[in-house]
């Protein structure tokens, strides 16, 4: 059986879901699909969370534009979405008279494309900016309006506000046939005016399943490394290197949630997630040449993911030679910096088109509190929360402070997975990463599922947690 559509959205990252937010504004038929079982889960999931300042591409590039107004909007949806997002700054270093140069061509570059308040710092101000710097650093390109972002949360917050505006998500469901209106997933067939793919790194799949062969996605393999919240003290602002042509670089970040991440590395052609010792070394010994005092002994947990380079290394926004079908392709970063612009590209790109009416609702919801968390409450504000619910009381994640009521609201808003409840409360994200709490997780995750713990999974299908008793299976 068809559903009719006006527009479906394939792939529910940050791209997709930015785009679903903001096309529920408008009196359409919207739904998004993803293949995995939550949104978050392709690309999005391995995120470094920044949001950049805009220097670092070449005027004339769809990604330079885009991320600079994508940074702008950030200010507006941290007030509209409650989004946890804080302007920390971000420095590019230099090492000398050479490296110094080199600085003067991103101020110039910044400056062009209406990046605000760069300057270029030295002595006493950038000692002052970031007290643990190596001694060799001699300056810094200082960009006040970058900023760290929870990307997990963030996804979360536009796919919620989307479906509270109308949109229809459906996780579980790979496309796996394309033609002119019409999309083909695993569970059911769609009829829609507007197909918009936003599939991430199979995004150049989906458009060969429509009859295009215009560009390839290669994939680029980043391993990242989390260090305890104890690397907090040691950096202020998100630190890079000068780029290299494949990379931003080996960074610091320091993250919303107190830890600090260093990398990522870039390996060409890599698609697996896994992490080396030896690329841990590598990314150590260079973060160490920016921050001598983070140690091995701060590392609490490492991860990788893959980021999806487009033919010509930059985004592939717009219409295509299939009618109704667009391209929103090569979405590396910046972006999830570029996300709400790249949405407010893609509705001019149906505006332009002019055969879809885009009239504005009159009761779009634009404001979603969060929910309150236990970590950031006072005594008082927890002493309330708890005569409210009294599972806010009951502390489920000692590392992260995260309470059974976060754990139950997140199951509420449609984790079922582990790894969503992860992304979504950070329980297990913590030093011991989940030997305190998994089990109690999945407890609570049952009872509000109301399945038996042997069918959850860790991020879906093929990814069980607890084996079966086979006497009672047989």
């Amino acid at each position: 059986m068809k559903k009719l559509y006006d527009i479906v959205i394939i792939g529910a990252g940050i791209a997709g879901s930015a785009i679903a937010r903001e096309l529920s504004r408008y009196d359409l038929k919207i739904a998004l699909l993803e293949k995995e079982a939550d949104a978050a889960f392709g690309v999005s999931k391995a995120n470094s969370g920044i949001v950049h300042a805009g220097f670092h591409s070449a005027p004339g590039m769809v990604k330079s534009r885009l991320c600079v107004r994508g940074n702008y909007l950030y200010g507006e949806l941290k007030d509209e979405l409650d989004l946890p997002f804080e302007r920390k700054g971000e420095l590019m270093i230099a090492r000398g008279a050479e490296d110094e140069e080199k600085l003067e061509f991103f101020l110039k570059q910044g400056n062009q494309l209406g990046v605000p308040d760069l300057k270029i710092v030295r002595g006493e101000e950038l000692r002052r900016l970031e007290p643990q710097l190596s001694d060799e650093i001699t300056a810094a390109l200082y960009a006040p309006s970058a900023g760290v972002i929870n990307p997990y949360e963030t996804v979360y917050r536009f796919v919620q506000n989307a479906m509270q505006n109308g949109v229809e998500f459906f996780p579980d469901s790979e496309v796996v046939a394309v033609a002119e209106g019409i999309v083909e997933t695993t569970e059911q067939t769609f009829e829609t005016k507007y197909i918009i793919n936003a599939a991430g790194l199979n995004a150049a799949k989906i458009a060969e399943m429509a009859g295009l062969h215009t560009f390839d996605i290669k994939p680029r393999k980043g391993q990242e490394y989390l260090l305890d919240r104890k690397a907090s003290a040691l950096v202020n602002h998100v630190i890079f290197p000068l780029p290299s042509k494949t990379s931003k670089g080996i960074l610091v970040i320091p993250t919303l949630d107190g830890t600090v991440m260093i990398g990522p590395s870039a390996e060409d052609g890599r698609d697996d997630d896994t992490t080396t010792n030896d690329v841990f070394d590598a990314i150590l010994a260079s973060t160490r040449t920016i921050i001598p005092s983070i140690t091995p002994k701060l590392l609490i947990s490492a991860f990788a993911g893959v980021r999806p380079v487009a033919t010509g290394d930059d985004f592939i926004i717009g219409p295509t030679g299939v009618k109704g079908f667009i391209n929103v392709a090569g979405i590396q970063s910046p972006g999830l910096t570029a996300a709400p612009a790249i949405a407010e590209a893609v509705v001019a790109i149906l505006k332009k088109n002019g055969d879809l009416l885009l009239n504005k609702k009159s009761d779009f919801i634009a404001y979603v509190p969060r929910h309150p968390k236990a970590r950031t409450m006072g005594k008082e504000d927890l002493s309330r929360s708890v005569a409210l619910d009294p599972h806010f009381g009951k502390l489920v994640c000692r590392c992260e402070h995260v309470s059974e009521a976060e754990i139950r609201q997140a199951v509420r808003e449609g984790a079922s997975t582990l790894d969503g409840i992860k992304l979504r409360t950070r329980a297990g994200m913590g030093r011991c990463q989940g030997g305190f709490c998994t089990y109690r997780i999945l407890e609570i995750m049952a009872e509000e599922l109301g399945v038996p713990m042997t069918e959850l999974t860790k991020k879906g299908a093929n990814s069980a947690l607890l084996a079966k008793d086979l006497k009672n299976d047989r």
